[in-house]
């Protein structure tokens, strides 16, 4: 009798569990929908309950504050589409191979993510929660990738400097937004800014 007792209460166990993570994942999946259509900053608790279809108590009660919220999404939104890996370009021996070949790919991946893209980091301005979950999942991946980078061109003296700052600036997106806004396609984008960074490099 205690061993039935035992499975039914595991059993119980289970289904309340699948049933949290069930409802977590609608939160989530309707919280990252708000966020590429309208942008964190305009995302109320109340859309993402009535899109999830749940009470906002239990918005609250499984992500208790933003920033466990912005992480969550920040997982699932890489998970159902992750940038470009980097390592068989940073593999190539000519860094201006190696660049071309990071950029290309890159902005590919911003122009098919450009709208919840620019809402991201148009509200990461206004919502300290938002920046610091940013600044774990994106800055520091893309800084890593611009020492990488900048290493490869061997720039000396006070060059170093301009050509590490040209890197990261063919990195960012908004650099992709403006030149993509001047109808440069992806390729000559990537091509102009491998220019940028050689013309850094010189003394």
């Amino acid at each position: 009798m205690n061993a039935m007792s035992s499975q039914i209460r595991k059993y119980e166990l289970r289904v309340r569990a699948e049933k949290q993570a069930e409802t977590r994942r609608r939160i989530v999946e309707a919280t990252s929908a708000l966020h590429e259509e309208v942008g964190p900053a305009r995302t109320t608790v109340a859309e993402i309950a009535r899109r999830a279809g749940v009470q906002r108590l239990t918005v609250y009660n499984n992500f208790p504050n933003e920033t466990e919220l912005f992480a969550a999404c920040g997982e699932h939104s890489m998970a159902k589409n992750p940038p470009p890996d980097p390592s068989a370009a940073l593999a190539m021996s000519n860094p201006d191979e190696r660049l071309r070949a990071v950029l290309e790919p890159l902005y590919l991946w911003y122009r098919k993510n450009a709208r919840g893209t620019e809402n991201l980091q148009r509200d990461r301005l206004v919502m300290p929660a938002l920046d610091a979950v940013m600044r774990i999942r994106m800055d520091h991946s893309l800084s890593s990738l611009a020492d990488a980078l900048a290493d490869g061109f061997a720039p000396r003296g006070r060059s170093a400097k301009r050509v590490r700052a040209a890197v990261a600036l063919a990195l960012d997106f908004w650099t992709w937004r403006r030149l993509a806004g001047e109808g440069i396609s992806d390729e000559d984008a990537a091509a102009l800014m491998v220019r940028a960074v050689n013309a850094a490099a010189q003394d």
